[in-house]
Formats: structure tokens, sequence, C-alpha cells
């Protein structure tokens, strides 16, 4: 389920600039990782990703929760859901991308 959390600014698509993917704002995704529910928020401002932040992930395992973390600043960088998993804690990973991709779609224009 995805829901906006809070909006800086809010645009419909009559307003949004050319070249503009995403809204600003604060929106929460959940994606399946490897002992269950990964819950994300993901902030956007000036359609750039700006956090990306593990809100509960109660099943998981906290040492493959920590290792796939690192995914978190992979998505910052790149700016992009498109990036590889960390090896050790893959499905975890995915969980996490899984997540983001989930909360982008509540972002899109």
């Amino acid at each position: 389920m995805i829901q906006r959390m809070s909006t800086e600014h809010n645009t419909n698509e009559s307003d949004a600039e050319p070249g503009h993917r995403y809204k600003d704002g604060t929106y929460s995704g959940s994606g399946q990782g490897f002992g269950g529910e990964i819950n994300v928020t993901v902030t956007v401002k000036d359609d750039t990703i700006t956090t990306v932040l593990i809100e509960n992930a109660p099943g998981e395992d906290s040492v493959y929760l920590a290792q796939a973390e690192a995914v978190l600043e992979s998505i910052i960088t790149a700016q992009s859901t498109d990036i590889d998993t960390v090896s050790g804690a893959t499905f975890s990973s995915k969980g996490i991308i899984e997540a983001v991709k989930a909360a982008l779609r509540g972002a899109e224009e």
C-alpha cells in the first residue's frame, strides 16, 4: 500500500515542469524482504530523491538488514532503483528496492 505522508509542494500534470518525473513530498512504500515486510519512506525535492529511510522491518534479521542498508545510499547516488543488491543480503536488499519503487510510484508526475 502506498500512502503520501506529507507534501511540500503539490503539483498536478497541468503545472508540472517539463522533464520532471517526481512531485515533491514524502512517500511510503513496502516490499517483501527475507523475513517479511519492509516499510520505507522516500523524500523527493526538486525531482531528486533526497532521503530513503527504513521505517520498520519487524521480521528482518538485523544482520541482513544492516548489510542491505547499503542500497539506500546507492539509490540516492544513482537516483534510481536500478542498482545491484548487496551480496549476502540479497532478499533484504530486494525488499528495500521493491519498497522504494512502490513509494516512488506515488511520487510520479
